[in-house]
């Protein structure tokens, strides 16, 4: 990245330089090019008017005389009469070399000028006499009866490519200079870029080798630092899922270790005889619950997995919730009836129909009512209540009991969290996975489920979206 942008910005001052030191030499070549034809018309105007007047000649010798001072120059003007052949002159002070050149054979470019009837520039015509750079401007001689010549203005050239020189390089100096000081400057640029990118790519390799605990140095308000943070909260996510992933893999041992344990232990003493023929029944029945249990247990892993994996795919219809509830509730009916429970159940008198899966629902108020009758103390009370709201309805499990601890209440939908953390009595049985299913049913509906508790009460609730009554086909009527 380094050399990219450097080779960028050296080219483009390379350019730049080119550019100004191209543009520059142009102006200034065309603007003594315009100078010198001006230059030239006036002496061809003086030639004409008073040069060929043999009275008006001397002063028209002076008016040359002055133009060649001005410039420095050498000024041919070749007659086509015979008679005035060859004028030149130039400045007798510090032109001296322009008087190799006078002899110089200039038939050629009289035939060129005649030709093309017009004025133009030519450089280098009498460079090989006189050894330096010349420019020379041409025309034909015109007076009222037509051409009767051709001018020639020679104009030395070495101060203005002197100047050009000096200009191109005082261009070259300050990007010399400029480069210079780009160079630190696009360096610490770049490193600035590139030393946050270089620590990020530490950091995913540390990823990859399962290091989750570093982080991205973030410094500043700009892209990179926002890349940063979110690189850094990226990281947070990943180890929080690992340390679960782990947690979930040890509970998960935990959760199958026990009952598989507890089996091979009774089937072991039955086999030896520890176990006496006339109690085999009983511990037969306790081996029966664990591999019952192990079963609840491995069936929900298996919807947890599919429903995070998306083979679940929601068939959503229109149903009554208040008719769901009612039937969740007869599925209780003998559990409730044991513990004593008093029921509360406020449903609305008019059907409430929402959108969402039947059979999903179902397993969401199966989940919530059995814990709730699982945690709820004998002769307590159980309330099931549904309410519509403006667009959806909201379904609520309260349980009488001790409550969820504040501090767990966020857990609550936690993977296998359960007696230890929550408020599983003693003696109870659950996988501690109902509510991590409920609540991924209730997030694939894009709905809301919360928990609230406070010493004697606990209430579970969660959100549908409702939607109108489904249409029904008529019957044909019979003819």
């Amino acid at each position: 990245m380094l050399t990219s942008v450097l080779a960028l910005v050296l080219g483009l001052l390379a350019v730049v330089g080119a550019a100004v030191s191209l543009s520059f030499r142009s102006f200034y070549i065309d603007e003594i090019e315009s100078r010198l034809k001006r230059e030239v018309e006036d002496i061809n105007e003086i030639a004409a008017s008073q040069y060929l007047d043999v009275d008006k000649r001397p002063a028209a010798r002076e008016a040359f005389q002055l133009a060649v001072r001005l410039y420095d120059a050498y000024l041919q003007i070749c007659f086509d009469s015979g008679e005035l052949g060859r004028y030149s002159v130039y400045n007798e002070t510090t032109g001296a070399r322009w008087a190799v050149a006078e002899e110089y054979d200039l038939s050629e470019q009289i035939a060129d000028v005649k030709r093309s009837g017009g004025e133009y520039c030519r450089y280098g015509l009498l460079e090989s006499l006189t050894g330096f750079d010349t420019l020379t401007v041409m025309r034909p001689l015109t007076t009222d009866d037509g051409d009767t010549g051709v001018i020639f203005f020679h104009y030395d050239m070495t101060g203005v490519n002197k100047s050009i020189r000096t200009a191109i390089s005082s261009v070259a100096t300050f990007s010399v200079v400029a480069i210079a000081v780009a160079v630190p400057l696009v360096t610490l640029l770049v490193r600035g870029i590139t030393h946050p990118i270089s620590n990020m790519t530490e950091v995913v390799k540390d990823f990859t080798r399962g290091n989750f605990s570093r982080r991205v140095t973030v410094r500043g308000k700009d892209e990179l630092s926002n890349l940063g943070s979110s690189f850094n909260t990226m990281a947070d996510e990943l180890n929080t899922l690992e340390e679960a992933r782990r947690s979930f893999v040890a509970n998960v041992s935990h959760e199958l270790r026990s009952p598989l344990t507890s089996m091979r232990g009774f089937l072991e003493a039955m086999n030896d005889g520890t176990i006496p023929p006339e109690d085999r029944d009983a511990y037969i029945n306790i081996v029966l619950d664990e591999n019952r249990r192990m079963t609840v247990m491995v069936n929900d892993l298996l919807d947890l997995a599919r429903i995070e994996s998306g083979q679940y795919k929601l068939n959503l219809t229109a149903f009554d919730i208040s008719e769901l509830i009612r039937r969740a509730i007869i599925t209780f009916e003998a559990r409730i009836h044991s513990k004593r429970f008093t029921v509360n159940v406020q449903l609305p008198e008019e059907a409430v129909y929402v959108e969402g899966d039947a059979v999903r629902i179902t397993q969401v108020l199966h989940n919530l009512i059995d814990n709730a009758v699982k945690y709820t103390p004998e002769c307590g009370e159980l309330t099931i209540e549904c309410a519509p709201e403006r667009h959806v309805a909201r379904v609520s499990i309260i349980n009488s009991g001790p409550g969820i601890p504040e501090d767990a209440l966020p857990h609550v939908f936690d993977r296998f969290y359960k007696a230890q953390k929550a408020h599983t009595p003693s003696g109870s049985s659950g996988t501690g996975l109902g509510l991590s299913i409920a609540k991924l049913i209730i997030d694939q509906h894009e709905q809301e489920i919360t928990a609230a508790s406070e010493p004697g009460r606990t209430c579970f609730s969660f959100t549908l979206k409702r939607t109108m009554r489904p249409l029904t086909k008529k019957s044909p009527e019979r003819a």
